[in-house]
């Protein structure tokens, strides 16, 4: 080329014509490839600038090939950003991006604007009708989180106190007394939002679980955050519970208002929205689960087929579980919480043996059920002088009601074949017990009777048990059903009486009930009015003779020669009805063979002769005023109880391999390997067929040094493995029944090792006595 004619050199590189201005060079709209410029590849740039050189000043127009949905092609016109600060939305500068570029890039606007190192940052995408969304994965291309030309991204820093500018909580005292405030890290209340004490509680433990903790406070979870996890929150649950945790340890709030995560836990697990009590169990699985599944470093879960033990060592087996376990599960959660059971089961039939290891995130231990069951109940006797006593008696758990009897028959030394069991709600009976009934029908809510019956000497019939119901009548006709009867109501106790059912004639019955009424020590009143107050005698009244006529239609009609006699007579006490199991007139349906029966009683007639006060009192047996001593359980027995052999429920089979169908195995729990933080649920909620409780067993357990090397299948562990001894750092309480109660928690400080008692926004200082006591209302 050394011949080559001077006149034909091409000169330097000049792209002047492709410039809208010298200044910005900013490239000019519309150009048209291969008639405005051509592309080139890198290496031929390279080597026509060493020939030819370029115009000075002018910078190399270099451009990226991006990957566009279905073509690549090189991108010419890159994205035009605008970028400013959320505390100085003034302040804007112009950056370009290509569309391939990570929204990381982004980061260049630290620099920009001198934010300081380590500054927690988040971003916000502003498009021109002024609305912002959040730029929540920042590691997808700027092609794929949809920003274009014109667009203006907004970066907001976390405020020293945990929170965001943007999202700031309103907060009761001034904003000047909060910023000032200063305490201890960590020790920090959480609002009642309303019944969210069982969310509070949860948080409070888990945030005292150093490790996560840290995680979150150095923001480790930001590199971790998983958007595309089908199984996930799209990482939305790891930021609402990171921002919690920041403000709680931020150490400038006496307490935080965690409203924003509430909504989260509800948009993502519909059984905590609204404003229900819950258990803090509960909320803690899904929020340990939730966790996981956001920050889970396996971006593709992998199919694993899992393989049956078949005779290999336990060695070979759990570590082929737990390495097939974090090829799908990889986060902080696995590596904090997690660890390994042994699951044994054997097939009945075939004596099939499958060995399988199962990873658990905390173990929920059964408290073992004692055998025996207190029950509270009134016992009503014959005696004319005594009041319904209160007893406390001990009965099988799983006995009848003739044990109940019999334990009743023990303080009172009445036979348990004279009583009657009943459910007494609102002034009826709501259930009479046979002998033979489970007591596991009864609840411990129950207002429950125990009646004595008299002993009919020489009947010559089956007595009949009669149920009697007291009510009034009001001083009006009820003209509007159509009839001219009385409306009554029901009042006082309900009574049961053993008659001869030659006794049941209305004039027979008149005077059982009469006496029963005047010697009950339930009911205080005199037999018949003194002789100067009774009224006179007098003929039947029109209203006397519609009782008669009822009275034959509802009594056993007596002997054709005991015909009752037409006479004059003085006003009664009160008349006697056949009702049903209500206490109404009208029957039911269904009605079974128990006969009913109301007195009703004058309103005048009952305010003279039937004393309220005196009717509603009892009287207290010695039982009662023996403690009831709470059954004490160490943990070890939970412990042991949940490794014991159990056999299979019906509804939950096991399909035998060998067999070909499915078998009630006998079923066997042991730990393999336990996690640097181990969570214990104490399963204090018992539910039956019949019947739930809470069981207020008191667990006893240390405080530092809990072993577990015994229950630990696997003796030998290596160095840096999670450890078998363990120190406790977070309690959650509940107290009261199932269907109230309020949960609190006690935990240990991670920075200063001193215990505090957490009670929603109330935060006070805790020994560790008070925390042994606490256990016993214990749920997790």
């Amino acid at each position: 080329m050394n011949d080559q004619n001077s006149s034909s050199f091409p000169g330097q590189i000049d792209n002047t014509e492709l410039f809208e201005d010298l200044d910005s060079f900013h490239l000019k709209e519309r150009l048209v490839e291969n008639e405005d410029f051509m592309l080139v590849p890198a290496e031929a740039w390279h080597r026509l600038l060493a020939w030819y050189g370029t115009v000075d000043g002018q910078p190399p127009l270099e451009r990226k090939v991006v990957d566009l949905p279905s073509t690549l092609k090189v991108e010419v016109y890159p994205i035009e950003i605008f970028l400013c600060l959320h505390s100085n939305m003034e302040n804007v500068i112009t950056a370009k991006f290509s569309r391939a570029d990570s929204i990381r890039e982004f980061v260049l606007m630290c620099e920009a604007f001198m934010v300081p190192a380590g500054s927690e940052c988040r971003l916000w995408m502003k498009s021109s009708d002024s609305s912002c969304e959040r730029l929540r994965n920042v590691h997808v291309s700027v092609l794929d989180a949809c920003l274009s030309s014109g667009m203006t991204v907004i970066m907001e820093m976390r405020n020293a106190d945990g929170t965001w500018p943007s999202s700031r909580p309103q907060i009761m005292n001034s904003v000047e007394e909060q910023d000032s405030y200063r305490g201890q890290p960590g020790v920090c209340g959480l609002t009642n939002l309303g019944n969210t004490c069982f969310m509070n509680s949860a948080l409070q433990c888990l945030s005292n679980a150093p490790p996560l903790t840290e995680y979150f406070l150095q923001s480790s979870y930001l590199e971790e955050l998983n958007f595309t996890n089908p199984l996930g929150m799209k990482g939305e649950i790891a930021e609402a519970y990171a921002d919690v945790i920041k403000q709680m340890w931020s150490g400038r709030h006496y307490s935080v208002v965690p409203r924003v995560f509430k909504t989260k836990v509800g948009h993502f697990a519909s059984q905590f929205l609204g404003y229900q009590q819950h258990d803090s169990q509960e909320l803690l699985s899904f929020l340990l689960d939730g966790l996981h599944e956001d920050l889970n470093r396996v971006k593709n879960k992998e199919y694993i087929e899992l393989r049956d033990a078949e005779g290999r060592p336990d060695q070979e087996v759990a570590e082929e579980a737990w390495r097939n376990h974090r090829r799908r599960n990889d986060s902080v959660i696995v590596d904090t919480f997690h660890g390994l059971f042994k699951s044994t089961l054997v097939c009945p039939e075939c004596h099939k043996v499958s060995v399988t290891f199962d990873p658990f995130c905390y173990l929920s231990v059964p408290l073992p059920v004692s055998k025996e069951r207190v029950m509270e109940v009134f016992f009503v006797s014959l005696d004319p002088h005594a009041k319904p006593a209160q007893h406390r008696v001990v009965v099988p758990k799983a006995g009848k009601v003739i044990d109940l009897c019999s334990a009743l028959a023990e303080m009172t030394n009445v036979p348990p074949t004279q009583m009657v069991v009943a459910d007494v709600f609102n002034h009826r009976f709501y259930k009479i017990y046979n002998a033979d009934e489970s007591l596991s029908c009864i609840l411990d809510r129950d207002d429950i009777f125990v009646y004595e019956l008299s002993v009919l000497e020489e009947a010559e019939e089956q007595p009949v048990l009669l149920a009697l119901y007291l009510r009034e009548r009001s001083h009006y006709r009820d003209y509007g059903s159509g009839g001219s009867s009385y409306g009554t109501s029901l009042f006082g106790h309900p009574l049961l009486l053993s008659v001869e059912q030659r006794h049941c004639s209305r004039q027979a019955l008149y005077q059982l009930i009469l006496q029963r009424l005047a010697s009950s020590r339930r009911h205080a009143m005199a037999s018949e009015p003194p002789a100067e107050q009774r009224p006179p005698a007098c003929h039947t009244t029109e209203e006397e003779q519609e009782e008669d006529k009822q009275e034959e239609a509802c009594s056993p009609s007596p002997p054709a020669n005991q015909q009752p006699e037409r006479r004059k007579r003085r006003k009664s006490l009160f008349t006697i009805q056949a009702v049903n199991s209500n206490g109404t007139t009208e029957r039911g349906m269904g009605e079974g063979a128990q006969p009913y029966v109301a007195i009703d009683w004058d309103p005048d007639m009952k305010k003279r002769f039937y004393n309220e006060n005196e009717a509603e009192k009892y009287v207290k047996h010695s039982s009662m005023e023996v403690p009831q001593q709470q059954t004490t359980v160490q943990l070890q027995e939970c412990i042991e109880l949940f490794t014991t052999v159990e056999t299979l429920e019906e509804e939950n089979p096991w399909y035998c391999p060998v067999c070909k169908k499915h078998q009630l195995a006998t079923k066997k729990l042991d730990l393999w390997s336990l996690p640097e933080v181990l969570i214990i649920h104490l399963k204090r909620f018992s539910y039956t067929k019949f019947t739930r409780e809470k069981l207020d067993s008191i667990v006893d357990f240390p405080l530092r040094d809990l072993d577990f090397s015994d229950s630990l299948l696997r003796k030998s562990l290596s160095n840096g493995e999670p450890p078998s001894r363990y120190d406790l750092i977070a309690v959650s309480n509940h107290y009261g029944g199932l269907r109230d109660g309020h949960y609190t928690s006690y935990a240990r400080n991670k920075d200063n090792d001193q215990w505090y008692y957490f009670d929603d926004s109330k935060v006070t200082y805790a020994r560790e006595d008070q925390i042994v006591v606490s256990l016993t209302s214990s749920n997790s």
